[in-house]
């Protein structure tokens, strides 16, 4: 599989899987955009050398990349250096994040909001500065980065998990609009050390979840042969799976009889029984149980 003329932007790729992002794509032929603010793991201050480094590792090795330093929130500038040295967009990949964590009751405003503006500002805006361009082309492919916190949620982080399932109902609904214009949009929930997680994990831990390890699935997904399209994946340790919705069969009541708390405590069993599963795939589909729709 080759990127060969493609151009692919990385957010975040200074560090962990983002870097290993950027240098899987260049080693596949893709003009590649670095882009980090350079700043620390929870969000403060910057340092051109995140970005600067990476771009001098993939030249090194005989690859295309330039360096971008802007904050993902300012995504219209990060696309615009894309245009401004290749012409053009074909990848997106929103990689960039930060931690605040912190168990709830001692969640302060500033720790809610950075994280909201950093992981969900830092991937609409990118996206929304790439996605007229990409419309015009008839041609994008666009990755968003979630977290197992998101799908499972994980103590300490209200702040993180909501903004990480909210990337992913934001990337379901992209994905409806850019279909006909050949815009594929699928997310990830990558299992891999990085900055932000190295200190919780042991050395043979780190070396069994290493960030490169995810990134075979992003190029897989980005390719102009791919055809996936709203999937959401878990990817670490060389293990990769498609991830998918199940409602249970649930219990119905009559919406002609006077319906209380009591009658549904009678069909209870009904409703919480995942024995005779569905798998709900858009919204009209899981509409037609509760409607009667065949």
């Amino acid at each position: 599989m080759r990127f060969d003329n493609r151009v692919v932007v990385v957010t975040g790729a200074g560090n962990g899987v983002g870097r290993a992002h950027a240098l899987a794509f260049a080693s596949r032929g893709a003009k590649v955009i670095v882009n980090d603010l350079g700043g620390s793991a929870s969000g403060k201050g910057s340092d051109t050398s995140a970005a600067d480094n990476v771009v001098a590792e993939i030249t090194a090795l005989g690859g295309e990349a330039i360096a971008n330093h802007d904050s993902v929130t300012e995504g219209e500038k990060v696309i615009k250096s894309a245009l401004e040295a290749y012409g053009r967009i074909d990848v997106l990949v929103n990689n960039a994040g930060i931690l605040r964590d912190t168990a709830f009751h001692k969640m302060t405003d500033e720790n809610w909001k950075i994280i909201y503006d950093v992981h969900v500002m830092g991937a609409y805006s990118p996206t929304r500065a790439a996605w007229n361009l990409m419309r015009e082309q008839e041609y994008g492919r666009i990755i968003f980065t979630t977290s197992a916190s998101g799908i499972y949620g994980n103590f300490g982080q209200t702040n993180y998990s909501a903004a990480k399932l909210g990337i992913y109902g934001f990337a379901q609904s992209l994905a409806i609009e850019g279909r006909k214009k050949n815009i594929f949009v699928n997310t990830i929930a990558p299992m891999a050390v990085s900055r932000l997680t190295q200190n919780l994990m042991s050395e043979s831990m780190s070396e069994m979840i290493r960030p490169e390890l995810v990134s075979p699935l992003v190029l897989k997904l980005c390719h102009e042969s791919s055809v996936e399209n709203g999937g959401l994946y878990e990817a670490g340790a060389g293990w990769f799976a498609k991830l998918r919705w199940e409602r249970a069969k649930g219990g119905r009541l009559g919406i002609n009889q006077d319906i209380s708390v009591d009658n549904l405590e009678e069909i209870w069993d009904q409703v919480v029984d995942f024995s005779q599963s569905e798998h709900p795939r858009s919204t009209a589909e899981a509409g037609k149980t509760p409607l009667r729709i065949s």
